[in-house]
């Protein structure tokens, strides 16, 4: 992420605090680090239809919707295959390079807080905050089903998936009782709570 301009090799920074610090020479440099907001859930929990509405409920924050990466990654991995460890790990460099204007980052993705903590990236950010959007298995199975030809279903994984998450969430906000409106509404409070 942050590498030493003054060593004549490329080395790799480490943070410490608000600076970014070479082992090597010592050098410092200002690198702000400031929390990651990731919104998850299964596919069909509603992700898409909130991002909308979350953008116009924190403006003060950079909202991005985790599958717009997903596309030029295909086009820059090896067979067409995303590299999910790496682009989850592109995501956490997004996020630190918002922090930079003092800006926090909140990602609609279907990403675990374990996922990312393994990651070079995830050190360039402080805390992981995760809310997990969830809503009934028939409901999303509907959704799932309802979805055009083109994009992927896979049913009971999903279904799977989001048993996983309930399982492990401190957070949770439904979409299936109410407009994505309110969704956006709740995870916003969610979000302001964390950030002061």
């Amino acid at each position: 992420m942050h590498f030493c301009q003054r060593c004549d090799d490329p080395i790799a920074m480490a943070p410490d605090g608000e600076l970014a610090v070479c082992p090597d020479c010592g050098h410092t440099e200002p690198a702000r680090r400031l929390p990651l907001f990731v919104v998850t859930g299964a596919s069909g929990s509603g992700k898409t239809a909130v991002l909308a509405h979350l953008v116009r409920e924190l403006p003060e924050c950079l909202v991005f919707d985790g599958d717009w990466l997903i596309g030029p990654f295909e086009r820059a991995c090896e067979f067409g295959e995303v590299d999910w460890p790496a682009l989850r790990d592109a995501w956490l460099s997004v996020a630190h390079g918002a922090a930079q204007s003092g800006r926090h980052t909140v990602l609609l993705a279907p990403f675990t807080r374990e996922q990312l903590d393994g990651l070079a990236g995830r050190r360039w950010v402080t805390d992981v905050h995760v809310a997990v959007l969830d809503c009934a298995d028939d409901v999303r199975a509907a959704r799932l089903e309802a979805r055009s030809r083109w994009r992927e279903r896979a049913v009971e994984r999903h279904l799977a998936f989001a048993v996983h998450l309930r399982a492990t969430a401190g957070t949770v906000v439904r979409t299936d009782d109410g407009p994505p409106e309110e969704s956006a509404r709740r995870v916003a409070e969610w979000v302001r709570a964390r950030i002061g």
